[in-house]
């Protein structure tokens, strides 16, 4: 999915000049620089970190596996040391370059494991993306890609050991039963204010709950992709209601709540819990 072949790559491996060219006119193969190919169905960020001469990393290239990341908006791309040059678009000149620049994040770090011809490894696109974000964003993204397997516990070292001491003190703070990046940044805030919280609570005729806090409020973190159909707002609701009737306060809080107005979010859940406190 992430390789990038040069041309005398694809003839080495027994393709012709007539077949590479037959390959370009179907799609098959994207040129995506002089002398440089991706699959047709390569992502576009690969075809795009390619052609300005360096490998998918970091932010850019977890976001294209599924992992969570506070921001893939910029495209993030791993320069080999030593090469200081990047390369514009065709007839972009100076000026296409420095528009270029702006939507590029160039990492220059040493890698620690053996990249592939078009991206790098995972544990090194962690070790960077715990550099490029906000300490609870790094969680989340660590978080996700534990729980969906991209990277295993044990590799933990492996990303931890290739950043800087300072930032390993999050490592304490990450929980792969996290199912979501919204879940970890409404937990690190809730934890922050001295709340106990548990994480995936199997509750008796429910089912399981995204977090538990303080053994009474009931936090879900929906998205769009799992709670915009009505038959599943029905048995959200459902679900409310049987909790509701065993004595737990449903706080529903939806993804692009926590992503975009997290001040209004956190101000809820303060109202809530020092409410319940004073009370």
């Amino acid at each position: 999915m992430f390789d990038v072949w040069t041309r005398a790559e694809l003839r080495a491996a027994g393709m012709t000049s007539r077949a590479i060219r037959a390959s370009l006119e179907s799609g098959q193969l994207v040129r995506a620089r002089k002398g440089h190919y991706v699959r047709g169905d390569a992502p576009e960020a690969l075809r795009k970190a390619a052609h300005v001469g360096g490998r998918l990393g970091c932010l850019s290239l977890l976001s294209e596996c599924g992992v969570f990341v506070a921001d893939s908006t910029r495209l993030h791309v791993h320069m080999e040391r030593g090469d200081s040059r990047m390369r514009p678009v065709v007839g972009g000149g100076a000026l296409g370059l420095a528009a270029q620049r702006r939507d590029l994040v160039l990492h220059w770090h040493a890698l620690t494991e053996p990249p592939t011809s078009g991206a790098v490894d995972i544990v090194d696109a962690l070790s960077h993306a715990i550099r490029c974000q906000e300490a609870r964003f790094a969680v989340a993204t660590l978080d996700s890609a534990i729980h969906l397997g991209t990277v295993a516990v044990d590799q933990l070292d492996q990303v931890f050991g290739a950043v800087p001491a300072r930032f390993r003190a999050i490592r304490p703070f990450i929980d792969s039963r996290a199912e979501a990046g919204t879940e970890t940044l409404v937990r690190l805030l809730l934890r922050r204010w001295g709340c106990d919280v548990d994480l995936q609570v199997s509750i008796d005729g429910v089912g399981r709950v995204d977090l538990l806090v303080n053994g009474w409020l009931i936090i879900e973190c929906d998205s769009k992709q799992f709670h915009s159909d009505w038959n599943q707002q029905r048995v959200d609701y459902q679900r409310d209601r049987a909790l509701a009737a065993l004595g737990f306060t449903v706080l529903r809080l939806t993804a692009e709540d926590i992503l975009y107005r997290f001040e209004d979010v956190a101000s809820a859940l303060r109202g809530l819990i020092f409410a319940n406190r004073r009370g």
